[in-house]
Order: C-alpha cells, then sequence, then structure tokens
C-alpha cells in the first residue's frame, strides 16, 4: 500500500469510496446525500492540490483506491500553521492499516510543510475512527453539541487535534 496525491484519472474512483464511506453514516453528507461527478471532483482536487500546504491524498494498493485524506490549510498569517484533515475508508478496507498509512504519511508530510496543528471533527458515537484518531496522537479538545441531527436525533461532534 502507498499513499500519493489524487491526480485526474483517480476522480472515478475516489467517488465510489468518497460514497461507500458516506453509507456508512458516520461522514457529514448522509448516506445518498451527495450527488458527485467527475468534471467537479477534478476541480476540487486541484484546487485543493495546487493550494498553499494542502492536498487531497489516496492511499492505493494494486491500482485500487482504499481510502483517502484531504488536508485544507489557510492563508492568513495567523492560521497558516493549522490544516483541517477530513479522511475516508472504503468498508472493505477497514480494519486493515488505511487510516493508519493514511495518518503516517499526512503527519510527515506537514511536518514537511511547516503545519504545526492538524484538526478534525468526529461523531461522537464513531467508535472505529475515534480510536484511530486518538492511536495517532489526536486529543479531544470540545464537544459541538447537538451539531449534526441523524435520524431524528441530535448527534454531538468532537473536536479534535494533534500538534506536531
Amino acid at each position: 500500500m502507498f499513499v500519493r496525491k489524487a491526480i485526474d484519472k483517480d476522480a472515478g474512483k475516489i467517488i465510489s469510496v468518497i460514497a461507500d464511506a458516506e453509507d456508512s453514516g458516520f461522514m457529514l453528507f448522509a448516506p445518498g446525500e451527495r450527488r458527485m461527478e467527475e468534471a467537479s471532483l477534478i476541480k476540487f482536487i486541484n484546487s485543493i492540490n495546487n493550494a498553499p500546504k494542502s492536498g487531497f491524498f489516496i492511499a492505493l494498493e494494486n491500482e485500487e483506491i482504499l481510502g483517502y485524506l484531504m488536508v485544507k490549510s489557510e492563508n492568513l498569517s495567523r492560521t497558516s500553521h493549522r490544516a483541517s484533515i477530513a479522511i475516508g475508508v472504503h468498508s472493505n478496507s477497514r480494519g486493515k492499516g488505511v487510516g493508519t498509512t493514511l495518518f503516517e504519511y499526512i503527519t510527515n508530510w506537514a511536518r514537511q510543510e511547516h503545519i504545526h496543528r492538524l484538526e478534525l471533527t468526529v461523531i461522537e458515537n464513531n467508535e472505529q475512527a475515534f480510536h484511530l484518531y486518538k492511536k495517532m496522537g489526536f486529543e479531544v479538545e470540545g464537544v459541538k453539541k447537538d451539531s449534526l441531527q441523524i435520524n431524528d436525533a441530535y448527534v454531538n461532534e468532537l473536536y479534535m487535534s494533534k500538534l506536531l
């Protein structure tokens, strides 16, 4: 398994992985809510990959995309040391080290980019993701109470970060 930045020709496969990840019910988009097209995803990938201290990364094995991790930084002088993360792993690849591989790669990449702080949010009851983030050195900083509504119930999100 290896990690690299996504390129245009990856878009179709990435759409499948994103849809599968969202089917888990643990992502910001509800299952089936997002309708993505290759052209718009290609534009998005290129936008992130061309932004400073940002990137759309994929984990591959035998040309199959197993998961993705987006890193988005800011250009303001006071916030350019931090970056937000969104990650998704295909259901067939969960529990097989894909998330760990992506985070290890991104942590090394972020240090080279002089990023000091990585941050993300996670749905409070997404135990598998929460344990991965803790294992990778992220700590809970706070709770976004009732920030999401899932199946007619309000759900908390946890703010997490890792200082490099």
